[in-house]
């Protein structure tokens, strides 16, 4: 079992030609609507990964709520464990440019509400997993986080967004997920010497105890564990829209260690999936289905990658 303890929300997507720099108004040319939210995109990613999940988290009394929930819901995602509270749902303010990259407003909204009680109630089994994120309540995080490893369970934690109050948590995950910006935030808070990403990645895994795995867009991933280091490539593909791309890396990513497989085979799984959410727009509705990720390494392998 997956247990995904984290944000919900609605993303209010707009496209455009280039990004804005501060103060400058460009003009937009789409517009869309999509369920998102870091925890929500990682449960949906680990359910169309072929494992069993759980969320964890909270919605609004509005009439963004079911919006927020409707593909989770059409996944069989367990959404039990939701609950909802007075006022506004989460949403995302995204902007895209042609390219596909993108900038992120977070209104957290209902995931301000999710509390130390939520994670106290959870029972963990040695071979669960726990996938976190940092876009509700650090307190409540760090609960589910001592829950789960007392229990003998693996956690995840993808260190996003940046928080310098939540560097508490480093002493409970297994495996941290970071960018190359959390990477280097992460170093620089805990005062680590390494001017190199890898150098970085390195000293995050000897302080953590922990597996270090740090996303690089389209360069794959760099991974540390128990000295051991993995360089995994990504799919060679033309973005759309990179929304989303972290969370189904981390989706993936954790169902394939709770099936089992050694770290670098599942960073192979979650660095293919990422790669094919860029080929469509939204975050929850670019997640790919596990068949066409398989399909994809098995063309990649062959000599013909994912267009």
């Amino acid at each position: 079992m997956i247990t995904v303890f984290g944000s919900i929300n609605l993303d209010l997507i707009g496209g455009v030609e280039r990004l804005p720099q501060p103060g400058e108004t460009v003009p937009g040319s789409t517009f869309a609507t999509a369920p998102g939210g870091k925890g929500a995109n990682q449960a949906l990613a680990a359910r169309r990964a072929g494992a069993p999940v759980r969320l964890v988290g909270a919605v609004g009394d509005d009439g963004f709520a079911e919006p927020a929930l409707s593909l989770l819901r059409a996944d069989a995602v367990d959404l039990s464990l939701v609950k909802t509270a007075t006022g506004p749902t989460g949403i995302a303010l995204i902007v895209v440019d042609r390219v596909g990259e993108n900038v992120i407003v977070v209104v957290p909204g209902a995931n301000g509400t999710v509390v130390e009680g939520q994670a106290e109630s959870l029972e963990f089994s040695e071979g669960d997993v726990l996938l976190l994120q940092l876009e509700v309540p650090v307190a409540a995080i760090g609960a589910a986080a001592r829950r789960a490893r007392a229990a003998g369970a693996r956690v995840l934690l993808n260190f996003a967004p940046f928080r310098a109050d939540a560097l508490d948590l480093l002493a409970a995950v297994s495996h941290l997920v970071v960018n190359e910006t959390e990477c280097a935030l992460l170093a620089g808070a805990l005062r680590l010497s390494g001017e190199t990403l890898e150098a970085q990645a390195r000293g995050l895994a000897d302080r953590c105890r922990a597996a270090v795995i740090v996303t690089l867009g389209r360069e794959g991933v760099f991974a540390v564990e128990d000295g051991r280091e993995f360089h995994v490539p990504a799919l060679r593909i033309e973005p759309v829209d990179t929304v989303g791309a972290g969370d189904t890396f981390c989706g993936y990513l954790a169902a394939a260690l709770a099936e089992g497989e050694k770290l670098e085979t599942a960073l192979g799984q979650a660095a293919a999936a990422g790669s094919l959410a860029c080929t469509k727009a939204g975050a929850q509705p670019s997640i790919p289905l596990r068949e066409a990720v398989t399909a994809a390494l098995t063309g990649y392998e062959t000599g013909k990658p994912a267009q």
